[in-house]
C-alpha cells in the first residue's frame, strides 16, 4: 500500500471531518440594550419581592445590599465574573455543563490486549480543563505513518448505543479500538502506523498521539462509542 503525500493527509482529514462528523454551530445571544425608564407614580416594579423604590426610600438599604458581590436575586449568583465562584469550575445551580471541546481534552492509547492476531486497546480522553464537560458518540480516526503521511483508515462503528458521559476535571472516558494483524484477501503487507489523529465527537479540531501498530484488513479500525472509565 502506498503512503499518501502530505497533501493527501490534509484531504483525508477533510473527508473524515466532512463525511463522518458534524461541525458544531456556535450559539450566541445578542447584547441587551440599555434603556432609561421612569415609572409612573404607584407603578414601581418589584424584582423577586424586593422593593425597588428610588434611593432615599425604604428600599434604599435593600438595594445597597443587593449590589454586594455576594448577593443573589431569584437564585442567580450575581457575583462578578472574576470572583471565586466563577473561577471554581463547579457545576452548581445555574451552570450548564457543555460538550467537551478538543482543546479541553488530552488523549492516549492504553495498554494493548493481544491474542490470535487480534488487538484491543482503550482510546482514553481526559478532561484537562477546570470545568466539567461531556462527550457523546464516536470519535473520528486517521492513522499516520512515521513520515507524517496519512494511511488508509477504515473506521467502522460498532453497534453499541452511545450515551452521554460527563467528565469532571481530570476524569476520563474511553472507546475500545480493535484491529487485526492478520493479512486478508490479497494483502501482501500491512502498513505500520506511528501516530493516530483523533477528532472528538462533534468536533472539527483534532489531536495527534503516538500509535505504533500494524493494521491489516485494508486499514480497518473498529471503534465503540465513548464510555465511562479509562479501561476496557
Amino acid at each position: 500500500m502506498k503512503r499518501s503525500s502530505g497533501v493527501r493527509r490534509f484531504a483525508a482529514l477533510s473527508t473524515v471531518m466532512a463525511g463522518v462528523l458534524m461541525a458544531s454551530a456556535a450559539c450566541g445571544s445578542p447584547a441587551s440594550s440599555e434603556r432609561s425608564i421612569t415609572p409612573a407614580a404607584g407603578a414601581l416594579p418589584q424584582v423577586a419581592g424586593v422593593d425597588t423604590r428610588p434611593a432615599g426610600s425604604k428600599a434604599a438599604g435593600v438595594n445597597a445590599r443587593l449590589a454586594d458581590a455576594g448577593s443573589k436575586v431569584a437564585g442567580v449568583d450575581t457575583r462578578p465574573a472574576g470572583s471565586k465562584a466563577a473561577d471554581s469550575g463547579s457545576s452548581g445551580a445555574g451552570t450548564a455543563v457543555e460538550r467537551c471541546r478538543t482543546g479541553a481534552l488530552a488523549a492516549r492509547v492504553g495498554a494493548v490486549d493481544a491474542g490470535a492476531g487480534q488487538r484491543y486497546a482503550p482510546l482514553v480522553v481526559t478532561n484537562r480543563s477546570a470545568r466539567a464537560c461531556w462527550v457523546y458518540g464516536f470519535v473520528g480516526l486517521i492513522m499516520i505513518d512515521r513520515n507524517g503521511d496519512a494511511l488508509r483508515t477504515r473506521t467502522r462503528r460498532e453497534s453499541v448505543q452511545p450515551r452521554r458521559v460527563t467528565l469532571r476535571p481530570g476524569a476520563g472516558a474511553h472507546a475500545r479500538i480493535h484491529w487485526t494483524e492478520v493479512r486478508s484477501g490479497r494483502e501482501t503487507r500491512c502498513p505500520a502506523s506511528a501516530q493516530l489523529m483523533i477528532i472528538p465527537p462533534d468536533e472539527v479540531a483534532h489531536l495527534e498521539i503516538p500509535f505504533t501498530a500494524t493494521v491489516c484488513d485494508d486499514g480497518r479500525l473498529d471503534i465503540t462509542p465513548m464510555a465511562p472509565g479509562t479501561r476496557l
